[in-house]
């Protein structure tokens, strides 16, 4: 657990977590916004596959669940923060309020 298979230098990118649920929270709005139930719903008809059916909001984006994804959008990046951290050998940048420009200037420093 948490070894590669080939030498890699790993990053990984945390940010505080009232800061990552406003940014889902906003990214799940925009999402909405910009047709994304409707996208959804398209699909459906059409016949989406299960795996397309399996992902992340598609289920909620069909019954108008918005806070539903929201919670579920959370709770995966949560997972995710935990298994980043079972990595070893990881350098973690914390993107907390940093432009991504930053952040990636600050990557290729540290890889460097």
């Amino acid at each position: 657990a948490g070894d590669v298979r080939v030498p890699t230098r790993l990053f990984g990118i945390t940010m505080e977590r009232e800061a990552l649920y406003e940014q889902i929270d906003a990214r799940v709005d925009a999402m909405v916004e910009g047709g994304a139930a409707e996208e959804a719903r398209h699909a459906a008809l059409a016949g989406a596959s299960r795996t397309a059916r399996a992902a992340l909001g598609f289920e909620e984006l069909l019954v108008g669940d918005v806070e539903g994804m929201k919670r579920n959008t959370r709770q995966y990046a949560r997972r995710q923060l935990t298994w980043m951290r079972k990595l070893r050998s990881i350098d973690v940048l914390d993107a907390t309020g940093r432009d991504p420009a930053e952040l990636a200037e600050r990557i290729i420093e540290v890889a460097v």
